[in-house]
């Protein structure tokens, strides 16, 4: 059945108990919801249910009677506790049904492995009759599409690899064809060394243009870095793009010196890039990040051109010894401090023969901390050609965001001295 709708809606149901306990964190809803947002479908909601036939009969009338588009995840597989599928067809009146298609490529599945098809796994080719089947080409649960009325409802296995490739081979394509829906065109711009409360201040005229422009904004803060996503429907003979380039231009004048790049860039990647254009290469000395530095730089493909290595020289005899840092300057301005720092760096650039170091020292937290050095304290320094720069950072008391936001301030000020470089030359 065809449906011409102008908004089109969804809701997002993952089913599991390792989900509700936090066993396991819930990526599929997250991922669903980037994805479906891309192709003009607003998702209205995300729920969390046991896998009971109770909880998901509820969440289906729940869903169904707030969006025109019900996607499950989870419940689905081999074992005798998921009843996603029996639920499903009490909910849809129909009855299960081996489908031997399914049936085919379960059993080809198994040998081609050199493993017995159980009769578990048979089972999995049992599907509701009403259904259309979704096919699996990664696993072994089946997916299901059932329509009622207006309403697509579609129950797809929780393992994630395995329920994103079915998504992108069949059901966004299927949804595609059913629903006609607004084209929406996203512009992100990537921010960091500000926090989303001076932004959001100092943004205040800029937001009005874009509601004059018929363009949402929302702020998308994260350690280290805030993102502000344009958000607009493509309507008629309209140039969303243009419209995005403006206020891009208008964006940069008022706050370009925390921008550092679009969409899917990385901090890491630009660096990089910026690196190998020189080219140039990188080393860096780590105490307090703890190697968070060395593995956001290495997870660029390719970093190997330019990164030449790194040290995590958390003792102070450690950062005398492989350093070369004089335990004298340790003791007169203290481990935590701009002198240290950037001795550190320059050990690293030496250490490592590299054109460029960042360094990093502080208190990360939660505790260690002094009146004079308090936790969240960390200096970052860059060593390059021209001499060492370093920053103060005043953090907060959690560990993790600590450690995040010192390695993307070292990559942000190694960014921001390459340029300059390049503005002096």
């Amino acid at each position: 059945m065809e449906n011409r709708l102008q908004q089109i809606t969804a809701e997002i149901i993952s089913i599991g108990d390792e989900l509700l306990i936090g066993q396991t964190i819930n990526t599929n809803a997250a991922w669903l919801g980037e994805q479906l947002n891309a192709i003009g479908i607003k998702v209205n909601r995300t729920v969390v249910i046991s896998d009971s036939r109770s909880e998901i009969w509820a969440a289906l009338d729940e869903a169904s009677a707030r969006s025109q588009i019900i996607i499950m995840t989870g419940g689905l597989g081999p074992t005798k506790d998921d009843i996603t599928k029996h639920t499903l067809c009490s909910y849809f009146q129909t009855d299960l049904v081996m489908n031997e298609e399914a049936l085919a490529r379960i059993t080809d599945f198994f040998e081609q492995r050199g493993l017995p098809v159980l009769e578990v796994n048979r089972q999995q080719a049992a599907l509701p009759a009403a259904c259309k089947v979704i096919h699996n080409f990664r696993g072994t649960a089946c997916g299901m599409w059932f329509e009622r009325e207006d309403r697509v409802f579609i129950s797809m296995p929780g393992v994630p690899y395995e329920m994103k490739g079915m998504m992108e081979d069949e059901v966004f394509g299927k949804l595609a064809a059913f629903y006609h829906r607004p084209v929406i065109r996203h512009r992100t711009v990537l921010t960091t060394g500000v926090g989303e409360s001076f932004l959001a201040d100092k943004l205040k005229d800029w937001e009005k243009m874009l509601e004059e422009r018929k363009i949402a904004l929302a702020y998308l803060p994260s350690p280290g870095m805030v993102k502000l996503r344009m958000s607009s429907y493509l309507e008629g003979d309209r140039d969303v793009e243009m419209d995005f380039r403006q206020c891009e231009q208008e964006l940069l004048r008022i706050v370009g010196e925390y921008v550092y790049g679009y969409d899917k860039d990385t901090l890491q990647e630009i660096v990089g890039e910026l690196l190998r254009q020189q080219p140039s290469t990188l080393a860096v000395a780590e105490s307090c990040t703890g190697g968070t530095l060395s593995k956001l730089i290495t997870s660029v493909p390719g970093s190997s051109d330019y990164f030449r290595g790194g040290i995590t020289a958390y003792k102070n005899d450690v950062k005398t010894s492989q350093l070369n840092v004089d335990a004298s300057l340790i003791e007169a301005k203290n481990v935590v401090s701009h002198e240290v720092a950037c001795a550190m760096a320059e050990g690293a650039k030496k250490l490592f023969s590299a054109d460029w170091a960042i360094a990093t020292t502080g208190t990360a937290g939660p505790g260690g901390g002094t009146d004079s050095h308090p936790v969240g304290l960390i200096y970052v320094a860059v060593a390059g050609p021209a001499g060492c720069k370093s920053i103060e950072m005043r953090l907060g008391k959690r560990r993790e965001n600590n450690m995040d936001m010192a390695s993307f301030a070292g990559l942000n000020l190694l960014r921001k001295e390459i340029l300059g470089q390049k503005a002096d030359l």
